[in-house]
């Protein structure tokens, strides 16, 4: 049988850390990536430092999707404000029937990508794995499960489902098939706008949001927020979604930094828009408030395309 073809299109942490577990289990890994990072990628390989354990793989990585060819798999890892621009360069990868699978940040992806590829072609799922490039070539993984979650978007438990399932198994990557991935994304979502939302507000890592009485209740209370959006938008989150979250935020360790609060420090642009931007937007076609998220979004939106320029005119 030959051997299950992967591409990942955006080779930072979540990508850069399956890429290797899945090239570790004998798939052909092809990884796309830009500027340093893929220099480094295509002189030494991918560079793995995991909590789960080191790995060091030689890949194929590339700026151009049509030097990979088509592929079985895409995933999509590149940043919520990327993807429409992303769709449009898959046609090389998918021409041989390949699915694309979400692993982004946010719930408007999947609908975007859909609009270039045929949602047929389009699966959604969430990432559980907190990890960044480190440096050029070299991503670290140091903390969360490490798993993923996925689906078909209509539900169905297809053959391209299983095969990938049976991939993650072989590569040690902690997966579950799900019927209801829609919910599974805003049920990220929830978490995400919550613990981005604080530390990056704050500027300050969760074990002091923890430990803040008041910022704390803020989590808290985003958490809140989003699902009662979720619900409106048909896609109620399971049973106690603050405490369940909430738990989830208490496991983590003290000093753990949200994506969004990374992004800030290193004057990156922020998913702000994808994150609380589009729970206020769907929070006003539905009539409900959320005064916490349209806080947090309001905070940060000045650095939605890197720092802002604080200087007064003189």
């Amino acid at each position: 049988m030959a051997p299950y073809r992967v591409a990942v299109y955006g080779a930072g942490g979540v990508g850069g850390y399956l890429g290797a577990r899945f090239a570790q289990a004998g798939a052909e890994v092809s990884l796309v990536a830009r500027g340093g990072h893929l220099a480094a990628l295509q002189e030494r390989g991918l560079e793995l430092r995991s909590i789960r354990g080191d790995a060091q793989v030689r890949v194929r990585a590339t700026d151009d999707p049509a030097e990979v060819g088509p592929v079985d798999l895409v995933l999509l890892c590149v940043k919520s404000y990327d993807t429409r621009e992303t769709a449009a360069r898959l046609g090389p990868l998918l021409a041989d029937g390949g699915a694309v699978l979400s692993l982004q940040n946010g719930v408007d992806n999947e609908d975007v990508l859909a609009e270039t590829v045929g949602a047929d072609r389009v699966l959604g799922g969430v990432a559980f794995i907190f990890s960044t490039i480190a440096g050029p070539g070299v991503v670290a993984h140091t903390g969360g499960p490490g798993s993923i979650v996925f689906g078909e978007l209509d539900g169905a438990r297809s053959e391209r489902c299983e095969r990938l399932l049976a991939l993650c198994q072989a590569a040690d990557v902690p997966a579950e098939l799900v019927g209801d991935v829609r919910v599974r994304l805003w049920d990220k979502l929830a978490f995400i706008c919550a613990h981005a939302g604080t530390t990056a507000t704050t500027r300050l890592p969760i074990g002091v949001v923890r430990e803040t009485p008041a910022t704390w209740a803020l989590f808290r209370g985003l958490v809140a927020e989003v699902a009662s959006v979720a619900e409106a938008e048909g896609a109620p989150l399971p049973p106690d979604p603050v405490g369940r979250l909430s738990a989830f935020a208490q496991g983590m360790e003290a000093g753990n930094r949200s994506s969004l609060l990374h992004d800030l420090e290193q004057g990156k642009r922020l998913e702000v828009d994808a994150l609380h931007g589009a729970v206020v937007r769907r929070a006003v076609a539905h009539g409900i408030p959320v005064p916490l998220c349209e806080a947090v979004y309001a905070i940060l939106v000045p650095w939605l395309h890197g720092p802002p320029d604080a200087q007064l005119p003189g």
